[in-house]
């Protein structure tokens, strides 16, 4: 990788539909920008927030990136009506950009997702401004397979050959395209004939230095357990993130219910931000132990010591079209922390790094035969060196990685 060397400060408009306040605009966008904003470049950062959590969170997301000298220009997302609210976001998005740029004159329009590569194409065509398409995912698939938009509603079936439509216009007419995924590589190659070249892979990264043991108190770690009632013998899997759409909270209770026919002392540890219900609700349904769910909230900040308190993580995810172009962002945390983990097979290029890197067990369908047969295996994954876990991350997965990734990007288009 590379970067060139500026005579000038190269002015970037990053454009994102996720807002920064979002858990997701502080774990995968603000990291990288920081970095490439001390590279030199001028980042602006356009987003679009959600009311309540920009209230809660503006202040403390404002203080990082004056810190760090990023500017951002937020407007407000809107909710409601479906479709027609989206519709009002781009034009929103256009307008705020196309005034950005008459007083910055950006070289380059960095475009996170669909959504925002509107105004990606926008720049390019009426004042050439360089355009990254950062498609991450196939968009419109992934709002089909999630069940979001049917596609025996007319309506939603035109909105999605629209955004496929427009998909091969981003494509097209973008100078580079960023994708999470060899296999979405592949696909975006061979189906719409984009030459390699043009596509960079940067899968969700994390940052190993704050994913990390050294910063974990040991103390910290006790009174952790202690408040949520993990006995030192206890089994702890862990599962971080919010649960529904692509996440199968039933295949996971159902494996989980299998394990704990093995091991008895078994605690399944769900961090996120739903609420307990629908989990509890479920466990029961399941005639799972409902003593043995332990369901907490966390920050960004108390991620790494909860993480920490497990010794095995579990995640499924729909082994579906649309996410053959997926990286899951809770790979790169928890083996960075040293944690080996549980998932399932067909799911962006998560096959393909397992075989390579022993780090954690794929169950290839979701039967109880095949959870067995990762049940029996569980004693050799605990057995696992932290360190060898660990440097996989930071091999493959690490902030540095994506961040210089990047810059080669960045440095051939300004």
């Amino acid at each position: 990788m590379f970067y060139w060397n500026m005579a000038k400060t190269q002015n970037v408009l990053y454009v994102t539909y996720d807002g920064l306040t979002d858990p997701l605009g502080q774990s995968q966008i603000i990291p990288y920008l920081k970095e490439l904003a001390a590279k030199g470049y001028g980042i602006h950062i356009l987003s679009c927030e959600k009311e309540e959590r920009y209230s809660e969170q503006k202040e403390q997301v404002s203080e990082l990136l004056k810190k760090h000298t990023i500017f951002w220009h937020p407007i407000k997302y809107t909710r409601k009506p479906p479709v027609f609210s989206t519709i009002i976001d781009i034009i929103n998005l256009k307008k705020n950009a196309k005034k950005l740029n008459k007083e910055y004159k950006f070289d380059l329009v960095h475009c996170r997702s669909y959504i925002a590569a509107f105004v990606g194409l926008y720049l390019k065509r009426n004042n050439d401004v360089n355009f990254i398409f950062d498609m991450r995912g196939f968009w419109a698939d992934e709002r089909v397979d999630g069940k979001i938009w049917n596609l025996k509603n007319p309506v939603y079936y035109s909105v999605y050959k629209y955004f496929k439509k427009k998909e091969k216009t981003f494509l097209n007419n973008s100078d580079y395209v960023v994708t999470l995924t060899e296999k979405a590589k592949t696909e975006i190659c061979g189906k719409f004939k984009i030459p390699e070249m043009k596509i960079e892979v940067i899968p969700c990264c994390a940052d190993t230095d704050f994913f990390s043991c050294e910063h974990i108190s040991p103390t910290v770690q006790a009174q952790l357990k202690k408040q949520f009632g993990f006995d030192e013998n206890d089994l702890i899997i862990s599962y971080s993130g919010s649960v529904g759409t692509w996440y199968m909270l039933d295949e996971m209770l159902d494996f989980f219910k299998q394990l704990c026919l093995v091991y008895k002392n078994a605690k399944f540890f769900f961090i996120t931000q739903d609420q307990p219900a629908n989990i509890l609700n479920k466990s029961k349904e399941k005639g799972i132990d409902t003593s043995k769910m332990i369901i907490t909230k966390a920050t960004r900040e108390q991620m790494p010591v909860m993480l920490s308190l497990s010794n095995i993580a579990l995640f499924f995810i729909k082994p579906v079209y649309s996410k053959m172009a997926s990286s899951p962002t809770k790979m790169g945390e928890l083996l960075s922390l040293g944690i080996p983990f549980i998932a399932n097979s067909g799911v962006g290029d998560i096959d393909d790094f397992m075989a390579e890197n022993n780090v954690g067990l794929l169950v290839k369908d979701f039967t109880e035969a095949e959870y067995n047969k990762v049940v029996v295996n569980l004693t050799r994954l605990m057995a696992l060196r932290k360190e060898n876990i660990r440097q996989a991350a930071i091999t493959n997965y690490s902030l540095n990685r994506g961040v210089e990734s990047y810059l080669s990007i960045y440095g051939q288009l300004t």
